[in-house]
Parts: structure tokens; C-alpha cells; sequence
């Protein structure tokens, strides 16, 4: 499981980094490679998350 922690938080933090430099990206669109990075970050943050609710039955 820390391992599926840690590759969310590396997620969160290359979209953030993206998102501070990048000047396409905006909070309602996306360059390719934010809405990549985007949608990296949300699967990994959603696997997590139902794995903790999972783990909470």
C-alpha cells in the first residue's frame, strides 16, 4: 500500500510542478501534457482511495 501512496503523491507533485510553469494550462484546460499528467495523478488517487475505503470494511 505505500507503495501505491507514494506513486500518487509523485503524481500530485509532477501535475503541480507542471501546472506552475506551464502558461497553456489553465484550472478548466489542459496541454497534452497536463491532462496527462491530470489523469495519472486522479487513477492513482482513486485506486488509493478505494483501496483505503476497502480496507476500512
Amino acid at each position: 500500500m505505500a507503495d501505491l501512496f507514494e506513486r500518487y503523491q509523485t503524481a500530485h507533485t509532477a501535475h503541480r510542478t507542471h501546472r506552475a510553469t506551464c502558461t497553456t494550462c489553465t484550472d478548466t484546460s489542459r496541454c497534452p501534457t497536463g491532462q496527462q499528467l491530470y489523469q495519472s495523478f486522479a487513477s492513482l488517487q482513486d485506486a488509493y482511495l478505494n483501496r483505503q475505503r476497502q480496507q476500512r470494511r
